[in-house]
């Protein structure tokens, strides 16, 4: 990326534009082989920063849709513990504690709700949200919450690349 580009890059477009080569780069090896091996590979070439923002970006761009969509795909992250970590991990790395928190919160209304914690027999769906009235009265302040905070978090990280930068891109002038 050319200096002027990354310096002309407002917060949101600069998250997106780190994200997506790695994004790209993950589903051309995946049309290719998916597998378990062939994502750690990809995953273990990545830098933290890359790792952090892989793996909040691909939440997020799920997460953020709508509240059964936050719920939905917590749950499915939360039952595959790796990347809840991961997730967990690359936002304290990032300095997002405020996110990190919400995350915190989230798993811990879910788990109450037996959130599964494999997706062996994964058979969550997104109407038990919507048949579950208790649950989705505590799910929606978390949903507001997360598409509140999104904009600083997304702030601080594109702050943490701006200060990062080698870790994100290269820079051509």
């Amino acid at each position: 990326m050319k200096r002027q580009e990354f310096d002309s890059l407002a917060d949101e477009s600069l998250f997106n534009a780190c994200f997506k080569p790695l994004i790209l780069d993950y589903k051309s090896r995946m049309s290719k082989e998916n597998s378990s091996i062939v994502k750690e590979i990809f995953y273990k070439e990545l830098s933290m920063g890359q790792k952090a923002l892989f793996v909040f970006h691909m939440y997020y761009d799920h997460a953020i849709e709508s509240k059964v969509e936050f719920y939905w795909w917590s749950v499915y992250f939360i039952a595959q513990p790796k990347i809840w970590s991961a997730i967990k991990t690359g936002l304290q790395y990032l300095g997002e504690e405020s996110m990190y928190s919400l995350l915190e919160e989230t798993e811990l209304v879910l788990k109450r709700y037996n959130c599964p914690n494999t997706l062996e027999k994964f058979a969550v769906t997104r109407e038990e949200l919507i048949s579950n009235s208790e649950l989705s009265a505590l799910i929606n302040p978390l949903y507001i919450k997360f598409n509140e905070n999104t904009k600083f978090t997304i702030k601080r990280i594109s702050d943490f690349i701006r200060n990062n930068l080698e870790d994100f891109v290269k820079i051509v002038d």
